[in-house]
């Protein structure tokens, strides 16, 4: 049987025996992990607590699943995940570092929750798991469980993306946080670059000028760093969208529409996101098209998100602007170019929403895969597919090349690339959805998880003597 199985991230969603099916990415990344071995998922709770004290872990176990969470202080909240980890972290992961909002104060909170993290954790560890970190939350918490005398295997991987060594080492007391990652056996990470990137720093800080196979050596620990794109369910995703299609949601959606074409983008609030470049865009490609007038219109579903930090609030205007602008120069009483959305739908929902649109924008500025881009791909109709524009700087490019890869700084390519969507012809949609869905089946999310605890079980193995035995049985046959 395989070894138990320790899943951390920042937040655990524990099913809901009378709600609805819970499908987030890391949801259905920890189900795919699990699938087949007894686990533990171990994080916070989503509450906060006005109790200053110590956390005491909620322990509720579900058949061969146990779910460990704690609640985090009003303190630890602000410091921790609104402070560093969403207004210093997110950004520079990003690229942005224009927006980085550093404070040693919030800096003391993300290494204050994460000592408290592996404190918590401890006592559920046994010598022979394995244990498996999720996100930019959680860096340090390998090197606090070494601290503790923990020597399990610990793979860590990082959901978003990973700038090279330049924009890392403008964090302050970066070696803290993103040098922690030096504590994993392996380091999982969306694409080559980013990969690339981070083995770059790692190079760096470590003075090396060789490297094999990934492999780092920081202070005499061994990191291996590569890429595992994250995926789906892919067959399951699809069967979702064919039920959904049925649904009288997606039925009364179809009805308002008269007919036009759909045009569709899902994505949470954010500024990685190119809401307020894709929106413009559409705008552009009105004034430059006007025989699309009246006949498509552009849905953009947006849940709101960290409504409490200003810079998004500021951002929802932004939007609520841009959309007021192109309804007023192009609407008219029977037509609404823009539908602009604050709620969340759910899962069967979107896979409705995904299947009835004739083209899907999912333009972020930087993104590390965009899962959005392969639910697209995986919901439609093989026959009769609709078209899937997509930034290139998307880790999702990297893999789906039936896609219109566009960027998003550029508006005019923007515009042309709406317009061959619309416009493709029927078999080169065709040609380009069986490419993309080919790629999903052969690369869904339960391989994915296969292929990093595969590879974080190896990074233990002493290569020498695997190498010996190999030649050993080699001869022997």
């Amino acid at each position: 049987m395989a070894p138990r199985l320790i899943l951390v991230s920042n937040r655990v969603n524990v099913p809901d025996v009378k709600g609805p099916r819970q499908a987030g990415g890391l949801t259905v990344a920890v189900n795919a992990a699990l699938k087949q071995r007894e686990g533990v998922w171990f994080g916070w709770s989503g509450n906060v607590s006005q109790d200053g004290g110590a956390p005491t872990p909620t322990v509720i176990r579900r058949r061969m699943r146990t779910y460990v969470t704690l609640d985090l202080s009003e303190t630890d909240f602000q410091e921790y995940y609104n402070g560093f980890a969403n207004r210093v972290l997110w950004p520079i992961l990003h690229y942005r570092v224009d927006l980085a909002e550093f404070t040693t104060v919030d800096l003391d909170g993300y290494l204050r929750v994460n000592a408290h993290f592996a404190d918590a954790l401890s006592p559920f560890i046994t010598p022979e798991d394995t244990i498996w970190v999720h996100d930019y939350h959680l860096m340090p918490l390998a090197r606090e469980l070494r601290a503790r005398g923990h020597d399990n295997p610990i793979g860590f991987f990082l959901h978003i993306p990973c700038p090279p060594p330049d924009i890392l080492e403008a964090l302050p007391h970066h070696w803290q946080t993103i040098g922690a990652l030096s504590h994993y056996d392996l380091v999982g990470m969306q694409t080559e670059q980013d990969a690339e990137n981070l083995g770059r720093y790692f190079a760096i800080q470590g003075n090396q000028s060789k490297r094999t196979s990934g492999q780092y050596e920081i202070d005499g620990r061994k990191v291996i760093v590569r890429a595992f794109p994250v995926s789906i369910a892919t067959a399951v995703y699809a069967r979702a969208a064919r039920n959904s299609a049925r649904s009288p949601m997606v039925r009364e959606l179809r009805e308002s529409l008269g007919g036009k074409r759909l045009i569709l983008g899902v994505d949470r609030l954010d500024y990685s996101k190119g809401i307020p470049h894709r929106i413009q865009a559409f705008g552009h490609f009105l004034d430059k098209y006007p025989e699309w007038l009246g006949k498509v219109t552009f849905l953009q579903v947006t849940p709101k998100s960290r409504v409490e930090v200003p810079e998004y609030a500021a951002m929802n205007r932004e939007i609520n602007g841009l959309v007021g602008q192109i309804n007023g120069r192009h609407g008219d009483a029977a037509w609404t170019p823009i539908r602009y959305v604050n709620r969340s739908y759910s899962r069967a929902a979107l896979a409705g929403l995904y299947r009835s649109a004739q083209v899907a924008l999912v333009t972020p500025l930087r993104d590390g895969m965009n899962l959005v881009a392969k639910e697209y791909v995986a919901a439609q109709d093989s026959e009769g597919p609709g078209v899937l524009v997509l930034s290139q700087f998307a880790g999702a490019a990297q893999e789906l090349d039936g896609a219109l890869i566009i960027n998003p700084h550029e508006t005019e390519g923007m515009v042309e690339a709406i317009k061959h969507a619309l416009e493709m012809p029927l078999e080169e949609r065709k040609e380009r959805q069986n490419r993309m869905f080919e790629q999903l089946i052969a690369n869904d999310i339960d391989r994915w998880s296969e292929r990093f605890l595969n590879a974080l079980g190896e990074s233990r193995e002493q290569p020498g003597l695997l190498k010996g035995l190999r030649q050993l049985f080699a001869q022997r046959a």
